[in-house]
């Protein structure tokens, strides 16, 4: 009696240990490439769920810009097992839809411009909810004009393949449109075209140049700054990151607080929330940056004014506060 005793106590502490064990939510981010926006969401997201005190066990993925290896991580972490997939970006979102169909694993995405162009809501996405960077086409076109009132024509650059960046030069199109308001447009494949574009654009008579949230361009902002401040055109963007690279101003997201609001909708949903009462979320608010270096480097003779909405992420003499 007292051995099965004994026997008993044992397999219950033993049972208890690997249940203490498995305790801890396992997290899965992921992200398509590295450029200066996409670390920092991922890393702000780790940190934030990291000083929240919760029981998880965090584990990143990068794709390193190869979609074939994207698919093939997806894969992985679905036949490894996750709590929560948080994919950053929206191939990466896309994807993961792919992968984890079927399933109820709940993916919480970051930095989808355009979740419903994207496929990320309605019907079979149940599980999936997270946080946009949209940005609205009335402020896109209100930045360029800050700066340059008298602007003839915007030149809108992005990258074809990636819906984020599509629907956000859609949506300025349309705006401009509607105010009448001359526009080029130039989209490229693949990175190798993007000189062959900006100087495209430029040629026929642009005054500024807009580029949203295109992971793509955001990876290669030296090429694209060169060739365009080399002809005095000034490069807007819709992200911080791409500020600190090289490009003028922005007015968009904030990507630490991207990064927060995720972590934030991840807990959550780790403390017995729902998906559906947790639908997708926009930023409430957006970040003002200028590169007083860029200005510098195309020649800017803007009045001060101009800058007053404004916090300098990267001073005249290269110091950046990013």
């Amino acid at each position: 009696m007292k051995k099965l005793l004994v026997f008993a106590i044992t397999l219950s502490l033993l049972v208890f240990s690997l249940a203490c064990a498995q305790a801890a939510a396992r997290i899965a981010i992921l992200q398509p490439m590295s450029h200066t926006s996409l670390d920092q969401i991922s890393e702000t997201i780790v940190s934030s769920l990291e000083a929240s005190g919760a029981d998880v066990e965090i584990v990143t993925g990068n794709a390193n810009g190869d979609s074939t290896a994207l698919v093939t991580l997806l894969s992985n972490i679905q036949a490894e097992g996750v709590d929560i997939l948080i994919p950053i970006a929206t191939s990466t979102a896309q994807a993961a839809r792919t992968v984890f169909e079927g399933t109820d694993t709940p993916i919480v995405f970051a930095a989808v411009s355009d979740p419903v162009a994207a496929g990320l809501t309605g019907e079979g996405c149940e599980n999936i909810t997270g946080v946009s960077n949209n940005i609205p086409a009335a402020e896109i076109v209100k930045l360029i004009f800050s700066f340059q009132p008298d602007c003839k024509k915007i030149g809108f650059l992005y990258t074809s393949s990636e819906t984020n960046s599509v629907s956000t030069v859609n949506a300025a199109k349309a705006y401009c449109d509607e105010q009448g308001i001359a526009y080029e447009e130039a989209s490229i494949a693949n990175l190798s075209e993007l000189q062959t574009a900006c100087e495209t654009l430029i040629s026929k008579g642009v005054d500024a140049l807009y580029t949203g949230n295109d992971n793509s361009i955001a990876s290669a902002m030296a090429i694209y700054t060169d060739t365009a401040y080399a002809a005095g055109i000034p490069v807007y963007c819709g992200a911080d990151s791409m500020v600190a690279d090289g490009g003028f101003a922005k007015i968009g997201v904030n990507y630490v607080q991207l990064g927060e609001q995720v972590a934030d909708l991840t807990l959550r949903l780790l403390n017995g929330e729902s998906i559906a009462d947790n639908p997708y979320e926009t930023l409430s608010d957006y970040a003002s940056f200028v590169n007083m270096q860029a200005a510098e480097r195309f020649g800017a003779d803007y009045p001060e004014s101009a800058y007053e909405s404004f916090e300098v992420l990267v001073e005249a003499d290269g110091t950046s506060h990013f």
